[in-house]
């Protein structure tokens, strides 16, 4: 998802360069490996664990035992946070076991026949492309592939493909595996760690006589051959075949220290295409914001001037442009609750995001730590919430409204029951399809306690402190009647100039928007948050000055409804990124089941409907700061 919003402004240097810090090394953000490294000595146990099984073409995940695989006497589930429930990851134990520092060559660890149901369920898994994940040491596995000609950075796939279908129309599975654990050897110690875990499938029909469960062997490989695809006849899914699983594992010194590696999950292939297309969109946006502040400065020091000289003229009898409507520049809007509601709930929003890119940057929510953003993303909406009353109470009071308490109920219920609706929508959908990505009733009732217990608290508790201070004056009186509006050219009115001011703002924007849909829905890694950063403040700073452009222009013109149309304004950049993830969806992602798209839009729309939230309320306090500050610098009688 893109992650929006920022610090002010006037820290836009001092922030790039500790951005650029963070990035110019690698082309990744600085991270922490996420959990502590372990020492093995030879022969110590390494057990191999499963995750799930995924798909792009599906986006649904499904559990590693869904399908026909070898299973240990006993499942046992490792322990899940919030986050990797909600992404549907399910770690369990597996029949791969190993030790370390010790080669093994086609090891036998079950067989297994197949039924009618088991062999169905295999073919729709191929024809859906589904890999199988495991995890060895908290290192998911990859399989290694050509790389790009003339690039020295190694490429790898997530997962393995659990099986291929032929133009004979016949579907074969991946019944062997052939791993390769590189570790790092302490030269002070005979203890190593375990720094790659890679894999390379194969299909084989495996021959044997008589079958014997507790020691299990065939004819087609020994202990002296070593699996190489292609080699043996491969291994049809059919109901009632008889499918033998094997493996072997060798074991390889390597130079990869234990610190770096993650390295080949985190370097993106397209990593010198992401540094142009950003540093190319960051100069081109700070040259137009900047040559916007400079025209917006020169031609209001101008007003100010003309205006305050004005005043001391007794001739002058008439206001013109927008001190004109100083009377009305402040009165409150239409649906003044509303708006009240929605900057509270992006003030919520804008500090979650704000804390997680800091801790994001600051490398705590490394991959290795399975389920750490998305965790953090919801507990810090939660503790978020006292912002969100504080800020829509405080705005209340302003717009010397008296029914706080009601408008407290709409800041703690209407955006995040907007989103639970829908989110509980797709979750049935994906409960439907027996996907192991369903969010189960237990963890669906602690999101709503956390919600209900302790985010409504805390946005009543906000509420209350801001609806305690004094309320906001203005810096002008608002007159009795109001004014009316003169007729509006046709760039000036609403619906064109708040769907003009999104595209700045998307623009960007949509560079890094690209690398983050691919990492959503083609299941990569992303861990490049120093050039989310950079981009996190170019957004702020353009749809900051793209709303303050358009308000000055709105309020030369004698139009003083400009607090919706500021919130607007900015916020219908969400419309550009629904827009484009339209056209993702039909360009890049090669979706086909029905439920799919489903779930594709309804997620697309959330993430739209927040970032609408954020941007909004960025350039609703931008206009608002702007507006206050020029009303307060003229003389008004």
């Amino acid at each position: 998802m893109a992650i929006t919003g920022g610090p002010r402004g006037r820290l836009l240097l001092p922030l790039f360069l500790a951005a650029a810090c963070l990035v110019c090394t690698p082309a990744r953000a600085f991270y922490l490996p996420g959990v502590a490294p372990r020492d093995f000595q030879k022969d110590d146990d390494l057990q191999v664990k499963v995750n799930k099984l995924s798909s792009i073409k599906t986006q649904l995940p499904y559990d590693y035992y869904f399908l026909d695989y070898c299973k240990p006497e006993a499942i046992k589930n490792s322990a899940e946070n919030l986050g990797e429930v909600l992404r549907g990851d399910r770690i369990e134990n597996s029949v791969y076991n190993f030790k370390m520092r010790r080669d093994e060559s086609c090891k036998v660890v079950c067989r297994t026949k197949l039924s009618a149901e088991a062999a169905k369920n295999f073919r729709e898994k191929i024809d859906d492309e589904y890999r199988v994940n495991m995890i060895l040491d908290n290192l998911p596995v990859v399989v290694p592939r050509q790389a790009r000609e003339g690039s020295p950075t190694p490429n790898f796939d997530h997962g393995y493909r659990v099986g291929y279908k032929l133009k004979d129309d016949k579907y074969y599975i991946n019944n062997h595996l052939s791993f390769k654990v590189l570790y790092h050897e302490d030269l002070n110690s005979p203890e190593a760690r375990i720094v790659g875990f890679h894999v390379i499938p194969s299909s084989i029909k495996h021959e044997y006589g008589a079958w014997d469960d507790k020691n299990p062997t065939v004819q087609t490989c020994n202990a002296n051959t070593k699996i190489t695809p292609g080699s043996h006849t491969p291994q049809e899914v059919a109901p009632d075949a008889y499918v033998v699983f094997s493996y072997d594992v060798t074991f390889e010194a390597s130079e990869i220290i234990w610190a770096s590696r993650w390295d080949v999950y985190l370097l993106s292939s397209d990593s010198q295409i992401h540094w142009f297309s950003i540093i190319n969109s960051l100069m081109i946006v700070l040259f137009l914001s900047g040559m916007i502040a400079m025209i917006m400065m020169r031609t209001l020091y101008k007003d100010i001037a003309n205006y305050n000289q004005l005043d001391n003229q007794e001739e002058a009898q008439e206001e013109t442009g927008w001190k004109l409507v100083h009377g009305d520049a402040f009165r409150p809007p239409v649906h003044s609750g509303l708006l009240c509601v929605y900057v509270g709930t992006g003030v919520q929003f804008f500090g979650m995001t704000v804390v997680t890119m800091m801790f994001a940057l600051l490398g705590f929510l490394s991959p290795a730590n399975r389920g750490g953003l998305m965790t953090a993303m919801v507990l810090l909406w939660v503790f978020m919430g006292v912002l969100a009353g504080y800020t829509s109470s405080r705005l209340y009071k302003m717009f010397k409204g008296t029914e706080w308490k009601k408008i407290t109920l709409k800041t703690a219920f209407m955006f995040p029951g907007i989103i639970f609706g829908v989110f509980f929508v797709l979750n049935a959908l994906i409960w439907g399809e027996k996907s192991s990505g369903a969010v189960p009733f237990g963890t669906m009732f602690a999101l709503v306690l956390l919600w209900f217990g302790i985010s409504v608290p805390l946005v009543f508790v906000g509420s209350f402190l801001g609806f305690k201070q004094p309320a906001i004056e203005d810096p002008v009186k608002t007159n009795k009647i109001p004014r009316q509006i003169p007729e509006q050219a046709w760039y000036l009115q609403p619906a064109f100039s708040i769907l003009a001011g999104g595209i700045l703002p998307f623009g960007a924007v949509f560079i890094e928007l690209f690398f983050i849909l691919t990492s959503i829905w083609l299941n990569q890694f992303y861990y490049i948050f120093g050039f989310l950063f950079i981009v996190f403040v170019i957004l702020l700073v353009t749809c900051a000055e793209i709303t303050i452009v358009l308000c000055y222009f709105q309020l030369c013109s004698e139009d003083y409804h400009w607090w919706w149309r500021a919130y607007l304004t900015a916020g219908s950049s969400a419309l550009y990124l629904f827009a484009y993830a339209i056209f993702y969806f039909f360009n890049k992602l090669e979706i086909t089941k029905l439920v799919s798209g489903i779930l594709y839009f309804g997620y697309m729309l959330i993430i739209s409907y927040a970032f609408f939230v954020l941007t909004g309320t960025i350039g609703f306090y931008a206009c608002f700061w702007f507006v206050r500050k020029i009303y307060a610098s003229v003389k008004i009688d």
